[in-house]
């Protein structure tokens, strides 16, 4: 597994790594992961329970966790650490990890087998969007296989990263046949329901998401005061941080709702569950959502969900567990009276929610599923240096020439690498995780 985004942050593609990993080794892979340091002293190896060794590389961030693309400072490294552990396949994750397209271009040298996961959707016509879309699109011209969280993230994915080739009947595009769609999941037991119903007179909107624009956090400044004024007995718990929490502060100032607006800062992982259970009703207004973690973990947790319908948002919950709304206010006021009439009426039942999507959504489906991927991945056969040259100069008449004399230099530092430091004189790993002892204390 790699990727800039990793613990010790805290968010769903580190999360979705680290899930996928352990129930991997479940299974009786043996599962590595790399990522960049963090300060101060989180560098070279560490060990997650249960048995996940990760490689911390000494790479510096630029921002929001991502490292700086550079192409060739990643390859000594990353052709050290695959030889040495005897990895046969490795799965990137994230559109914006730099360490997981480097490693696309370089696995290839190595004779090693390339899945990527995309987690997000993003736009076509801002500059960053067009950027990061030709980035993505380079990284995955020789990827074997990709996956999405959801169909519309598929569909966002394959526009993006321009996966789709020729018929051979006729001369129509289609979607490569290596996309599939794996969503997400969650452990249900760590966000079981309160043990005591939560009271019907105060009714608690519970918003846990980080405070930024892409997260519609504008729609909640604007809608949380109305709320308010039009439902006496509605109060809001808002957890996270960003660069929106001003506008947060600076609302419930004005409308001197101190004692209606809980505003509790960064919230930690193990202490979400706490959170929800404290509230009836989850509120999500992102603009954007290719799956919507935190909505699957409030509905687990026995909470009625609001959200704005974007993305992959639909495909998460039935329609009788869940409002939607347009990504205005006036519809977004309209879905919150509607989720509080429910649960005023006691129509909402927190333990059948439960028990539906533990039933929906488990980690060991996933790891399942994500194997046969897997499988058929290693059944496939490996692009030469040849083919990967030609089907990257598609990329276009500017970017298509650029990659390739990158894809091209690439292997010539390979072959420099291969000579000054030669296999045979790399340590490598002789002894691995003992998959019996694992099951035996699980």
């Amino acid at each position: 597994m790699i990727s800039d985004f990793f613990h010790p942050n805290v968010g769903g593609v580190e999360n979705h790594i680290f899930m996928l990993s352990a129930n991997l080794i479940r299974r009786g892979h043996k599962v590595i992961v790399i990522t960049h340091s963090h300060a101060p002293d989180r560098v070279g190896v560490r060990w997650l329970l249960p048995g996940l060794k990760v490689y911390y590389i000494p790479f510096p961030t630029i921002a929001s966790s991502a490292t700086l693309p550079n192409y060739f400072t990643f390859l000594p490294y990353f052709r050290v650490i695959i030889a040495r552990e005897h990895i046969h396949l490795i799965h990137a994750h994230a559109s914006l990890s730099s360490l997981g397209q480097e490693a696309i271009l370089h696995a290839h040298h190595l004779g090693v087998r390339t899945v990527f996961t995309d987690h997000s959707l993003f736009g076509f016509e801002d500059a960053a969007s067009i950027l990061t879309n030709k980035l993505l699109a380079a990284a995955l011209k020789n990827v074997d296989a990709v996956i999405c969280v959801s169909h519309t993230g598929r569909e966002n994915t394959v526009l993006r990263g321009q996966l789709f080739e020729k018929s051979e009947d006729s001369s129509a595009l289609v979607v490569r046949p290596n996309v599939y769609v794996i969503p997400n999941a969650l452990v249900a037991e760590q966000f079981t329901p309160a043990t005591e119903p939560v009271s019907s007179e105060t009714i608690y909107i519970v918003v846990l998401s980080r405070l930024a624009y892409r997260k519609g956090i504008d729609l909640l400044v604007a809608t949380a005061p109305r709320i308010c004024s039009a439902f006496p007995n509605v109060n809001f718990i808002v957890g996270g941080d960003g660069p929106k929490l001003n506008d947060l502060l600076q609302v419930r100032e004005r409308h001197l709702l101190q004692d209606r607006i809980e505003l509790l800062g960064p919230v930690r992982h193990r202490d979400v569950r706490d959170v929800l259970v404290r509230g009836s009703i989850f509120l999500n207004t992102s603009l954007t959502e290719s799956f919507g973690i935190a909505i699957l973990e409030a509905a687990c947790a026995g909470l009625y969900v609001v959200s704005t319908r974007v993305g992959g948002v639909p495909e998460i919950l039935p329609h009788d567990m869940i409002s939607f709304a347009k990504s205005e206010e006036d519809d977004l006021i309209r879905a919150l009276s509607e989720a509080v009439a429910i649960v005023s009426k006691g129509q909402h039942d927190p333990i059948e929610a439960h028990q539906r999507v533990k039933d929906f959504y488990n980690w060991g489906e996933v790891a399942e599923r994500t194997e046969i991927v897997y499988d058929a991945v290693i059944k496939s056969e490996q692009k030469d240096l040849w083919t990967r040259m030609q089907r990257t100069m598609e990329l276009g008449p500017f970017a298509g020439p650029i990659y390739t004399i990158i894809l091209v230099v690439d292997c010539l530092f390979f072959l420099l690498l291969e000579w000054l430091m030669p296999r045979h004189d790399l340590d490598f790993v002789q002894m691995h995780w003992e998959h019996n002892n694992f099951r035996q204390v699980q």
